[in-house]
């Protein structure tokens, strides 16, 4: 296809130069998306042009981190010595910045993850999304790709956490081990959520309503589970909402490989010894949500068609 052929039918579609920025980095020199790719291929293309994408709009790359770093800050200066006491009587000898990094790291997840449904809506309002759908593109790669660069981000930014947290006092008590294995739960946790806010996206196909839904569960499930505090230290009745909040299960996984032992509250094995004790737990109750959810995502974006998105 010559370059002049694939303005024409970019620009006959709406117009959008947005839409027609993205549709030319989406192609691979021989024609449009999709065409003759490999699965692989086809991940692979929407890799580079959702990372693209971000690139071109790192605004919301940097709302997504600037609000975990400022809850790492304000929590360790304003309640550090308070929480401090509570903290060492549910887990002895650590710091509450030690304590607090794995939970702004599974914030990072969640929050990195509220703005890939909104990505895809917006998508859908430029009319790009309704371009992918008529190609002959694999439509469970479309999701893996999008994903993919999702993660990507995600990963970079949790480390950034961690730095910033050791450099606050915390300590990995596990070492570079520890700092992989945290990043790797954030990345876990943040599947689910990702999910959940391309499904959002696709039932809703408005920005405003993908936002507010995804916002109006974040701060609770950060609160409701044992993120800031020890459980111990909670109502009772937050304590039982804990015990069903992914949150728990990322955050108790991601403490237990900086602080080097376990510290899940919420289920109790023996079946390793030591930190993994703590991890098992939370993977794989984490990978079965990962696994239910992005199901779903991917039966809806197999379901739609472009006089949806119209």
């Amino acid at each position: 296809m010559s370059g002049s052929d694939g303005d024409g039918a970019v620009a006959s579609a709406d117009g959008a130069t947005a839409a027609t920025d993205e549709t030319r980095a989406a192609t691979d020199g021989r024609g449009p998306v999709g065409s003759g790719n490999s699965f692989f291929g086809d991940v692979w293309v929407n890799f580079k042009r959702w990372n693209l994408k971000a690139v071109r709009n790192p605004f919301v790359l940097v709302v997504s981190l600037v609000q975990p770093i400022i809850f790492l800050v304000l929590f360790t200066e304003v309640f550090g010595t308070v929480a401090g006491g509570a903290v060492n009587q549910g887990i002895p000898g650590i710091s509450y910045e030690t304590y607090l990094v794995p939970a702004i790291a599974v914030q990072v997840a969640l929050a990195a993850a509220i703005t890939s449904g909104v990505g895809l809506v917006n998508d859908i309002e430029n009319g790009m999304f309704e371009k992918v759908l008529v190609t002959p593109m694999n439509r469970t790669a479309v999701f893996v790709g999008k994903t993919a660069a999702e993660v990507f981000r995600i990963a970079v930014q949790i480390a950034i956490i961690i730095g910033l947290g050791v450099a606050l006092g915390a300590e990995v008590v596990s070492g570079v081990v520890g700092v992989v294995g945290i990043v790797a739960v954030g990345i876990l946790f943040s599947l689910w959520f990702v999910a959940f806010s391309n499904a959002l996206a696709l039932l809703t196909r408005d920005q405003e309503s993908t936002i507010i839904g995804a916002n109006l569960l974040q701060f609770p499930l950060l609160f409701l589970s044992s993120a800031f505090l020890p459980l111990g230290a909670l109502p009772g009745w937050i304590q039982t909402f804990a015990r069903f909040n992914p949150v728990t299960y990322g955050v108790d996984a991601a403490r237990s490989l900086m602080v080097d032992r376990d510290v899940m509250t919420v289920i109790d094995v023996s079946w390793f010894g030591g930190t993994l004790d703590g991890v098992a737990p939370g993977v794989a109750v984490l990978a079965g949500l990962d696994l239910l959810l992005g199901g779903v995502a991917v039966y809806l974006l197999s379901r739609a068609s472009s006089s949806d998105v119209k």
